[in-house]
């Protein structure tokens, strides 16, 4: 092994994994979502990998005004992910429903009723840089040692 595959797998072993999940948005969020991996804001500098093998994750991201059909599919994705995890419900829908809310309507919020939520970041759509914050804030969750340097 070479020291440059040495470094890599020090760093691998410290990158947050993210597995995104739609369930059932107007897809304002994911465009939001890959904006993070665009140029501008880039969250691999940050150490953060989108993927969607939820058994390589760390956080689960969770966009879109809940319907019923994803109850059984959520809790099956979050109890693939291994501990320590998190979940952050990205924008107002998982939150609230948002604007598809409406009486008699067929949707089911919040996310957190269904899957613990630890961070919500509140927009329709959100921010990126709500969104790589929300995602740098679960790191004491994730890496409990982890220590910041000054």
């Amino acid at each position: 092994m070479t020291a440059f595959q040495s470094i890599m797998n020090i760093v691998r072993r410290r990158s947050i994994h993210v597995c995104y999940v739609d369930a059932g948005s107007c897809n304002g969020c994911g465009i939001e979502v890959l904006a993070c991996l665009a140029p501008r804001y880039d969250i691999g500098q940050y150490g953060i990998v989108i993927h969607n093998n939820p058994r390589e994750a760390d956080i689960l991201l969770v966009a879109g005004a809940f319907t019923p059909g994803w109850d059984d599919k959520l809790r099956i994705l979050w109890d693939k992910i291994p501990a320590p995890k998190a979940a952050i419900a990205i924008g107002n829908c998982p939150q609230s429903g948002s604007v598809f809310n409406r009486r008699g309507s067929y949707i089911d919020p919040p996310v957190s009723k269904h899957i613990p939520v630890y961070a919500n970041v509140s927009g329709c759509p959100p921010r990126p840089t709500e969104i790589i914050a929300a995602i740098l804030a679960q790191i004491p969750k994730i890496f409990p040692d982890f220590k910041a340097e000054p």
